[in-house]
């Protein structure tokens, strides 16, 4: 339990029900909220409110759990059990109506949290609401963890308040493979926005070379660099969020919501027309001149990193590291590692004269919005590029013609690079040869590593649904070493089993 303290005076029953708002936004599975106050100091406008957050459903009927003593909500983001335990007789009644099972799946949220005795995990997050005048003021307590997340929900609720959006409602939009989380705001009247949650990357332990697996692949480590680039990607004309209010120091940005539809159908097929368009807009850009030192505001520049050998390496190393023993069954050999470096070396020499260019880094279907109602390029909004490197173009239409978040058919692909390479021979000298056979590495490379990437989240982060996506990246691998000059390394994957027969 951290002896820290945060403390709020609520003038009024909407700023409870924003603190509900705010502490919704931080839940995640095996949480314990426990909130303490006489009758009547807001338990209920509280409880209400977060519980209708993360259900996204305003008008959610949320009855109070005295009588029922549990009420239970599996249509929330994450499923949350209301517990009220005044009628309890004894603390262990509380292990019988499922405590325990509730904070395996989702997480709990308790009213008269004394009676409970000394069952609530030590890092249960206190709440605690008195009368303070015509208002309240509550105080916070709990475990580090949560407890400084719900203080970062709170800063973020300030930031709002100084970009003059006190009132706004918040919901959990989405999340991605960091720290950083996103969410939509509202006020009536006004358009949605995004805000954005980018704290500070935190570096890991030492890989290699006393560096961290972040310092080598150059992943951005502030909100510096989705401004840089945001700025950069507007002034080329491409449509990126407009940014209406920032911290840099904390990391938060308030951003333009460009819209949820994409280039994907409702089954997540892609649409050949609009992957073809995303092909097109990134002709444009890869024909623009792009600087390494971009602006990010007043005298703060950020340097954006180059797509080196080392990082190039240190990301394909990823099967080798997570996707090779648990594909075949044994970690890799001395002698695959050393196959392995050369192949991959030899691969890397021979883009030494590819084109470069600003690379995205994920330039696929989650991060490009289709604008139907728009023209031109002006239909395709698009977002996540704060991890850009300075590095061959290829990689981008490699990301995006072989998409790893839907599966994009043989003739859909062709069509989309086919695209790509007549926009940029109408348009100026191009080398097709050599683009084609940077594509084919890029392509090896990106998905080797989301192989590695995909079974990490399995091992080390207990998330295994993303093994479903192997069967589809594995065969984008197939077709990248279908290229005469990845032969090689075709030869040296086949030998050592990574395309066997499915394991789970």
């Amino acid at each position: 339990m951290s002896s820290a303290v945060l403390e709020r005076f609520l003038a009024n029953e909407a700023d409870t029900a924003r603190l509900g708002e705010d502490l919704a936004q931080i839940l995640k599975p095996g949480d314990v909220l426990a909130l303490h106050g006489d009758l009547g100091a807001g338990k209920t406008t509280l409880a209400r409110s977060l519980i209708r957050a993360l259900a996204n459903d305003a008008e959610l009927e949320v009855p109070s759990p005295t009588f029922t003593l549990v009420q239970i909500y599996e249509a929330a983001r994450l499923p949350i059990h209301h517990f009220d335990l005044y009628r309890i007789s004894g603390a262990d009644e509380l292990l019988e109506l499922g405590l325990d099972e509730a904070l395996e799946r989702g997480a709990a949220l308790i009213e008269w949290p004394d009676r409970a005795g000394d069952l609530l995990p030590a890092d249960t997050l206190h709440i605690e609401l008195v009368h303070e005048g015509e208002g309240r003021r509550v105080a916070v307590t709990g475990g580090d963890d949560i407890l400084n997340r719900a203080a970062r929900s709170l800063a973020m609720r300030d930031f709002l308040t100084d970009a003059g959006w006190a009132s706004a409602k918040r919901r959990h939009l989405t999340g991605d493979a960091s720290a950083r989380s996103y969410e939509t705001v509202s006020l009536e009247r006004a358009q949605p926005r995004i805000l954005m949650n980018s704290p500070p990357l935190v570096l890991g332990p030492p890989v290699k070379d006393g560096k961290a697996y972040a310092e080598i692949a150059h992943t951005a480590r502030t909100v510096h660099a989705f401004v840089a680039v945001d700025q950069a990607l507007a002034t080329a004309g491409v449509s990126v969020p407009e940014i209406f209010a920032q911290d840099l120091d904390q990391g938060f940005l308030l951003i333009e919501n460009l819209g949820s539809s994409g280039i994907v159908d409702s089954e997540h097929r892609p649409i050949p027309d609009r992957y073809v368009a995303a092909a097109r807009l990134l002709a444009d850009l890869h024909q623009k001149p792009w600087q390494s030192h971009l602006p990010v505001s007043g005298d703060i520049f950020h340097d954006v990193p180059p797509f080196d050998r080392d990082a190039m390496m240190i990301e394909v190393e990823l099967l080798l590291e997570w996707y090779v023993k648990w594909r075949t069954g044994s970690p890799p050999s001395d002698t695959l590692r050393r196959d392995f470096a050369h192949e991959w070396n030899m691969l890397i020499d021979r883009l030494n004269g590819a084109e470069i260019g600003l690379v995205q880094r994920d330039y696929h279907s989650p991060n490009i919005i289709w604008r139907a109602e728009r023209n031109g390029r002006d239909r395709l909004g698009v977002i996540d590029f704060q991890d850009a490197l300075i590095g061959p173009t290829a990689y981008d239409l490699a990301s995006l013609a072989m998409d790893a978040r839907a599966t994009v058919p043989r003739d859909v692909e062709q069509a989309v690079v086919d695209a790509y390479v007549a926009d940029r021979i109408r348009n100026s000298d191009f080398d097709e040869t050599g683009f084609r056979e940077a594509y084919a590495i890029m392509a090896a490379q990106r998905n080797s590593k989301i192989l590695g990437i995909f079974v990490r989240l399995k091992e080390r982060d207990g998330k295994p649904h993303y093994l479903r996506h192997l069967p589809r990246i594995r065969d984008y691998l197939r077709r990248a070493l279908e290229h005469p000059a990845l032969a090689p390394l075709d030869d040296l994957y086949s030998r050592h089993g990574l395309f066997d027969e499915e394991r789970m």
